[in-house]
Parts: C-alpha cells; sequence; structure tokens
C-alpha cells in the first residue's frame, strides 16, 4: 500500500477538509507530558498541529514524516529548520541518543509487520537512556469496518490506511519487548470545544463512560514507556 498518496491528500492538498482539526484536545493531551525545554521528535506531522502546541510550550521540537510537501510546509509555518526532516520511522535520519522523548500519535496502526518492528528499535536508538516513548493508536479497532475499495484497480484497502489494530495486551506485549515501565490507558479524545449544549453533554457521558471502564467507538490507547 501506497501510504505516502494518502498522505500527502490529507496532510497537503489545502483544498481538502483538515481531516485533523478535531486533534486538539490530543494534541493538548500529549504536551501535558512533555516538559518545556525537553527534546521530543514528533513523527507523522499531520498538519502541524501538534507542533504548534509544543512550541508555544517551549518544547524543542524535531519532526519526521515521509511527506516532502508537509515538511515544507512546517518549515515554512515554524522555526524548526533542519530539525524538520523528510524520512520514515523505520530508518530514522537522527542521531542516537537525540532525543529525551518520542511521540507518535496515530502512527503505529499506518505500520506493517516488519517496518513496526524495525520502527520500535529505531524509537530505542534515537531514545536517550531513560527517554520516553509515548503516543496513541485507535482502541480494539475493526479494520474490515473501515474497508473500501479502489474503483480503478479494484483493490480493497483502508480508508486511512491503518494495517494493525491493537487491543491493550497486544500493545502491552509489543511495547514491553524493547522497552521498560510501560503504561496503557484508554482515552477519549474528543474535542467539546466547538460543540453546542447538546453536544457537550454528549461528550461528557462519553467521557464518564470510559472513567467507569465502558468500552466504545472512537477511542483510542494512550502508551508511555521508557527506555532502560
Amino acid at each position: 500500500m501506497h501510504q505516502e498518496k494518502i498522505w500527502a491528500y490529507f496532510q497537503a492538498d489545502q483544498d481538502v477538509e483538515d481531516a485533523f482539526a478535531q486533534a486538539r484536545a490530543r494534541y493538548e493531551f500529549l504536551a501535558k507530558r512533555l516538559l518545556p525545554g525537553s527534546r521530543v521528535l514528533n513523527i507523522g506531522v499531520g498538519r502541524g498541529g501538534l507542533e504548534g502546541v509544543l512550541l508555544a510550550k517551549g518544547v524543542q521540537v524535531s519532526c519526521l514524516d515521509p511527506g516532502d510537501k508537509s515538511i515544507e510546509a512546517l518549515r515554512q509555518k515554524y522555526p524548526l529548520g533542519d530539525r524538520a526532516q523528510v524520512g520514515y520511522s523505520q530508518a530514522m535520519p537522527f542521531s542516537d541518543a537525540e532525543f529525551d522523548v518520542v511521540v507518535m500519535s496515530e502512527v503505529l496502526e499506518h505500520l506493517d509487520d516488519d517496518v513496526l518492528s524495525r520502527t520500535l528499535l529505531e524509537v530505542g536508538r534515537v531514545l536517550v537512556p531513560g527517554g520516553r516513548f509515548i503516543g496513541t493508536v485507535p482502541a480494539d479497532e475493526n479494520l474490515l469496518e473501515g474497508r473500501v475499495m479502489c474503483p480503478h484497480c479494484g483493490k480493497p484497502f483502508h480508508r486511512w490506511g491503518h494495517q494493525q489494530s491493537f487491543d491493550k495486551g497486544r500493545l502491552e506485549a509489543l511495547l514491553t519487548q524493547g522497552f521498560q515501565a510501560v503504561r496503557v490507558g484508554r482515552h477519549y479524545f474528543g474535542d467539546h470545544r466547538p460543540l453546542n449544549f447538546k453536544g457537550k453533554l454528549g461528550w461528557l457521558i462519553k467521557k464518564g463512560l470510559v472513567l467507569a471502564g465502558l468500552k466504545g467507538g472512537g477511542e483510542s490507547y494512550f502508551f508511555s514507556a521508557r527506555k532502560s
């Protein structure tokens, strides 16, 4: 699957509705877990929403994405310079032990098994000893529900390019292979701010159900792990 084509469409085509417009609450959740002055690598930039939040907090942000147009747009929008790089998570163009934290939010589900394994090794390589790996993935996603068919070639594919589905146990097992102090928790990152009264009430109910341990759709697992 040529995921670069999918994400070039959603990330760089300004005529397309912003697929990341509802991600602000998730970005702010992640930002609360990062300290000003820390050296943070964000992998998978979207339209630069997380970078903007982290820079405003005083975090030293670097970023990596396979989309050259997306990276160029970030360089024009923010003073990132060479800290914004075009490349792949399984072969990062960064030095050993360069970062205090690596962030991959809604990214791991896009990687096939081989790339996922190599990516986790690369995350460990670029982290300092004791550095943290944090991020999110869709919770218990049924990949078949997102499957569509290409009208040109007739091949089925996931509309967002997802290739992995994670439950809590699988995600914990995957991370404990190369990291320690692994924590995985279920969250709902819907943003209540643009909603009307009825929408805000639904948002509160949804948050309450998640806190009570009841599973539903549209939720994510937040993970945190530490390099030994």
